[in-house]
């Protein structure tokens, strides 16, 4: 935010704890991803709008573990924790028919880039072709509402990770129904997720350094953990009274927000900064270029260069308008094939034809497994 002092310290993980008068009081709330760092402040705050019932989905048993022990056990809440996965067909199908959930949040996500850009099948499994699995269920079920937590990285995107969100995202608008409405909202870097640089720095100074950045130009958008949820909360509750200007058309009864946010930090400013804050040895500590890791952007985005903005009833919010190609049942199924083959090749040049926005990093594009499609040279 312009002018707003971006440092990290416990504070930024901080919910309120006052009750929350919200439209999503007296529903029935499946999150998914409930136990990662964002999914469990999710519910934390969802658990205080006095919903109906919330149900925890994660495929993480230590995650679920966690926030079943700290939200749920011992508690008397109208909750259930669910060990699962969302590509679990069987057992969606029991969620469904068993507490017929109205709105869902879904947080489920891999998103470590360098990880990914090493892994392709897995997230594009995990982001892409799971949301379009849910989102279908959630149609069949009638659900008021499906809101998906995205990235900034899904905007042009230098990763098979940002890549397999923007699939996601583009999955939401052409499922989308009068009666099932689906939205996005692109967040940026979340002070206390898992992976963000602000605790990896943290340990660093505690180490005695060096603390690495990747390159003395690299600059993200960054939020606390607070107002992420806020955010996350506020673009549901204007998804489900949004009428978009072109409801008629497929993705009419879509959304995507993203937030008003100022000027991006360079990272390596935050890196001084929180080496000042550490200790009077802070100089002592130095800073240390490692370079830029496969995937990953000097600088990220929030808009493609063919959306609009338009404003909304929350001022911290704007929606993005833009006109894309959207998948459709053959074109999923296909790249569903094409993972279930571990066929990179022919994954990514489908992911290519659907994002053309999307550069390949070289360490993707020169992956052992990689057959077909996509040239290297």
């Amino acid at each position: 935010m312009p002018g707003r002092e971006i440092i990290w310290s416990a504070r930024n993980l901080a919910v309120t704890s006052s009750s929350i008068d919200s439209p999503l009081t007296g529903r029935t709330i499946l999150v998914t991803g409930a136990g990662g760092s964002i999914g469990s402040a999710l519910c934390g705050v969802l658990a205080r709008c006095d919903p109906e019932f919330l149900i925890l989905l994660d495929h993480s048993e230590h995650a679920l573990h966690e926030i079943d022990r700290r939200l749920i056990a011992g508690q008397g809440r109208k909750a259930v924790s669910i060990l699962g996965d969302v590509l679990d067909d069987r057992l969606l199908q029991e969620i469904f028919a068993r507490y017929r959930p109205e709105i869902i949040f879904h947080a489920a996500a891999f998103k470590h880039v360098p990880l990914m850009e090493r892994n392709p099948l897995a997230v594009i499994r995990n982001n892409a072709i799971a949301t379009w699995e849910l989102a279908k269920a959630a149609c069949r079920h009638s659900v008021s509402l499906l809101l998906m937590i995205s990235s900034d990285k899904a905007v042009n995107p230098g990763s098979i990770m940002g890549a397999s969100k923007r699939v996601a995202e583009l999955a939401l608008l052409a499922l989308a129904t009068p009666n099932t409405r689906m939205s996005a909202v692109r967040l940026s870097n979340v002070l206390g997720s898992q992976g963000s640089v602000a605790p990896i720095f943290e340990q660093q100074i505690r180490d005695g350094g060096p603390v690495t950045v990747t390159d003395t130009e690299a600059r993200r958008y960054f939020v606390s953990m607070e107002e992420a949820v806020e955010l996350i909360v506020a673009a549901a509750e204007l998804a489900r009274g949004e009428k978009t200007p072109a409801a008629a058309r497929p993705g009419g009864h879509a959304s995507i927000f993203i937030p008003k946010i100022g000027e991006p930090i360079k990272i390596i400013d935050l890196a001084r900064r929180m080496i000042r804050q550490a200790s009077d040895k802070s100089n002592k500590i130095e800073t240390a270029i490692s370079g830029m890791r496969p995937g990953e952007k000097l600088s990220e985005a929030f808009v493609f260069a063919g959306e609009t903005l338009w404003p909304t009833a929350n001022e911290k919010l704007l929606r993005v308008e833009g006109n894309s190609t959207l998948p459709t049942e053959e074109f999923m199924r296909a790249l569903t094939l094409n993972v279930q083959r571990r066929d990179i090749g022919a994954a990514l040049d489908a992911i290519l034809k659907l994002v053309p926005e999307y550069s390949p990093s070289e360490t993707l594009l020169a992956n052992r497994e990689f057959r077909g499609g996509v040239k290297t040279a």
